[in-house]
């Protein structure tokens, strides 16, 4: 499994785990955020881009990403749900990464792109739900930077 770094390139899987080791713990002096996002545009296919940001709460990011194609999805819904499926699978496997480095404390959400506005509304329990069911953190528009900007920026 490849990410992207925008300023290290395609990264490896364990590579992008020692990377977000060494940044936070390159300085102890600040709080950090591991933000896991999805978002997606549909074309003659639906692209979907996962987002993996490193937050220094206070003092910027670092973020990787990895882009995946699927056939074109028609429903908002099942377009909605698979965004945080794919979500789910990064924190899972991030977080049984982290526990085997012996990192078990670091505050790690999942954003999603919804929100109290239009026509994701309907969708905000049964995916919070979802996502805080599998022991995650949920966030939604407009604190799910993750998704909504970061993921978002890759899409087009």
């Amino acid at each position: 499994m490849c990410f992207i770094s925008p300023s290290k390139g395609i990264m490896t899987w364990d590579e992008i785990v020692t990377d977000l080791l060494d940044y936070v713990t390159s300085d102890s002096n600040f709080s950090y955020k591991i933000i896991i996002g999805t978002d997606s545009h549909v074309r003659d296919e639906t692209h979907f881009v996962t987002a993996l940001v490193v937050h220094r709460v206070g003092k910027g990011a670092r973020y990787f990403y990895r882009r995946k194609m699927h056939q074109k999805i028609k429903s908002l819904r099942q377009k909605i749900f698979y965004e945080a499926a794919l979500s789910l699978e990064i924190a899972n496997k991030l977080a049984q990464s982290l526990a085997e480095r012996g990192f078990t404390d670091l505050d790690l959400e999942i954003h999603v792109d919804i929100g109290r506005n239009g026509e994701t509304k309907d969708l905000i329990r049964d995916i919070v739900g979802m996502i805080v069911g599998s022991g995650f953190d949920a966030k939604i528009k407009p604190d799910s930077c993750g998704a909504s900007k970061v993921a978002d920026k890759y899409t087009k």
